[in-house]
């Protein structure tokens, strides 16, 4: 049966079409932008979007399966459209934030209320919790190569980073194998590492210093949300301070759904020097 990968040129959607492909799996890729996707051949594309719920209904016919990129506005449409469809199974692209946004005010749910939609629509459900994506640190390159320094809040947290590419082999696994039906995984990359020392791994790969500034909230606030708003510059804050409160450790879920390890930071770093530089 065919599987339907939403989000298709997402960070991690894109990544999971090729890792179905090589797979020899039926992929349907729901995208706005077929062009910009890029799709190998043989992919079939429904033009569409999460957030324009028209555009389900002909994107979810025949399907089977469905890889779900995280969209809580929208999540209740999908899940009207996806029972009315007889889609079987979903696999969710959730977060490790959301057993902590359980315990919190239902007006900050964000993972836990995609979680809780598909539980009740009553699907066969997988929700992949990965924690903080590598990729995010791409948003330090700016004063990176102007200043070769990082501003960040919370310098000290251990966090364990992971990277998308990652992501994608383990939703291949779960989406071709019927064996993680209702697991909640939990996913990471191979190391802890604290903030400045992934700033560090940075300097070695592009071959010149680079200094990690600790930012005070307010700080961090005051820069951020004129750009992209109060509340999401909260809502990446408030990420920020759970890793301070609760550290975190390796997951081995990587390794052991896929067989290998995982990317570490340095690889990471290694292979987007031409990013920071």
């Amino acid at each position: 049966m065919t599987i339907l990968v939403t989000g298709a040129t997402g960070s991690v959607g894109r990544l999971l079409v090729d890792e179905l492909v090589a797979a020899g799996a039926p992929v349907r890729a729901l995208t706005n932008n077929p062009a910009r996707a890029a799709l190998p051949a043989g992919v079939e594309v429904a033009r569409g979007y999460l957030g324009k719920p028209a555009t389900l209904p002909a994107a979810l016919a025949g399907v089977d399966t469905v890889y779900l990129a995280p969209l809580p506005a929208y999540v209740d449409d999908f899940v009207r459209c996806a029972q009315e469809a007889g889609v079987r199974r979903v696999v969710v692209l959730s977060g490790e934030p959301a057993d902590y946004e359980a315990q919190g005010d239902p007006s900050t749910w964000h993972y836990y209320r995609i979680e809780r939609a598909i539980e009740a629509g009553r699907f066969d459900w997988t929700f992949l919790r990965p924690g903080q994506f590598m990729n995010n640190t791409l948003d330090w390159a700016p004063s990176i190569k102007a200043e070769g320094v990082v501003r960040a809040p919370y310098g000290g947290p251990v966090q364990t980073p992971i990277d998308l590419g990652d992501i994608a082999a383990v939703a291949r696994v779960v989406l071709l194998s019927s064996g993680y039906s209702g697991q909640k995984l939990t996913m990471s990359g191979p190391e802890a590492l604290t903030p400045p020392e992934q700033v560090a791994h940075i300097a070695a790969a592009i071959g010149r210093e680079v200094k990690f500034e600790e930012l005070t909230p307010a700080e961090y606030l005051s820069g951020l949300a004129p750009v992209i708003g109060l509340e999401t510059a909260q809502w990446l804050l408030d990420g920020f301070r759970m890793m301070a409160e609760y550290p975190m450790k390796p997951e081995p879920t990587v390794g052991l759904l896929t067989g290998r390890s995982g990317v570490t930071y340095r690889e990471w770093a290694v292979a987007h020097a031409s990013d920071f530089s």
